[in-house]
């Protein structure tokens, strides 16, 4: 029932609105002329390269999904407010039923200079995060950025804006600050805690961008070891750099957390817990990426990325493990018109090692995606 309620309810607003609008989120528009009707489909098609059965027969799963599929609708209401609500209806995503993606209000009494958004956005950590899905360079967000930067939406309040032509220098500095819940996508929180993360991106030219990010937070409220109470903590600081000029664009991202207590992903110890101290986790890993834009409309994208988890365990291609993960990722992007675009990925992954003992599997995979954006 609620579901339908969802369908009614986006179809209803779809009937009623058009013309383009200004908002913080994914789909930025151009126009406060009115309410519109944004979003963007990625189909795609996944072959996985698992090695050989006894028989010598390879093992090459494939299959054809749903990215993403997302709609939404973005508005301005006199003056200086606007809102931004978006759908997920991917079933690969959403298990086959639709969610609620963001959905905030803004208020800009002072244009770009200060903005206020309240309601459930991306968190404002890392590089790679803060780049829209329909903008990603390769298919796949880096395998660090899966871990370390999430959860990837929260509920709170956020604080952003830039400066105008500080120095004579147009967006010099841009900022963005929020205060969390902490508990991720459409979660109440259940204590007075709440997560502090926070963007900083200083552009001394227009082809280079420096960007710091950091986030710090309570997991639970407490855990208990020998009858005494203590709190879950993982805190997140990242360090990124772009420059782009003659078409050629070249990316680079280093995240390091640290989480104390058992809170590793997918509930991941690692052994480290003893009797009288919770364990730690020191994470980190890095991506570095370099394109090119041809006259044809093809970029070719080479992409290098590790990951190290400390030990604790987290899913990689719908495998757990807990160790180092490296991938090289070639790609290439051809772009038909400002909004559709094809994507080819091939993923070359190496493992680190444990104790010494080098953990090497087949599991490459070829990706191709296709992209349409309204």
């Amino acid at each position: 029932m609620k579901n339908a309620l969802l369908y009614i309810g986006l179809i209803i607003l779809f009937a009623i609105t058009s013309g383009p609008v200004s908002g913080q989120g994914c789909v930025e528009t151009t126009s406060d002329d009115g309410p519109q009707i944004v979003g963007y489909i990625q189909p795609q098609f996944n072959s996985y390269f698992f090695g050989e059965k006894d028989n010598g027969d390879a093992v090459k799963p494939s299959t054809f999904f749903f990215k993403r599929a997302r709609v939404g609708i973005v508005g301005s209401i006199p003056y200086d407010v606007s809102y931004y609500v978006m759908a997920e209806f991917s079933p690969g995503l959403s298990g086959g039923n639709p969610y609620l993606l963001d959905a905030f209000v803004s208020y800009a009494p002072f244009g770009k200079y200060l903005k206020f958004s309240v309601g459930q956005f991306k968190s404002p950590f890392s590089l790679e995060l803060s780049t829209p899905c329909y903008a990603l360079h390769t298919i796949n967000r880096s395998t660090v950025v899966n871990n370390l930067a999430s959860p990837f939406r929260d509920i709170g309040i956020m604080f952003l804006g830039s400066s105008d032509s500080l120095f004579g220098i147009h967006d010099l500095i841009s900022y963005k600050i929020a205060v969390l819940n902490g508990t991720g996508i459409n979660v109440k929180d259940d204590n007075s805690n709440k997560d502090i993360a926070a963007r900083l991106v200083i552009a001394p030219w227009e082809w280079l961008k420096v960007g710091g990010s950091y986030r710090t937070g309570l997991v639970e409220q407490q855990v208990q070891i020998n009858n005494e109470w203590e709190q879950k903590k993982r805190t997140r600081t990242a360090f990124d750099l772009t420059f782009e000029k003659w078409n050629f664009m070249l990316q680079g991202e280093y995240i390091m957390g640290e989480d104390i207590g058992e809170i590793a992903s997918d509930g991941g110890c690692g052994g480290k817990a003893t009797n009288s101290e919770l364990p730690t986790y020191d994470k980190d890993g890095f991506w570095v990426a370099a394109m090119y834009m041809t006259p044809w409309n093809l970029q070719p994208v080479v992409k290098y990325e590790t990951y190290n988890p400390d030990g604790s365990n987290y899913s990689y291609l719908d495998k757990v493990q807990n160790y180092d993960q490296n991938t090289l990722t070639i790609g290439l992007n051809y772009f038909l018109n400002d909004w559709t675009r094809v994507q080819v990925n091939y993923l070359y992954n190496s493992e680190g090692k444990t104790d010494g003992v080098v953990n090497e599997y087949d599991n490459d995979a070829l990706m191709i995606q296709v992209q349409a954006k309204f």
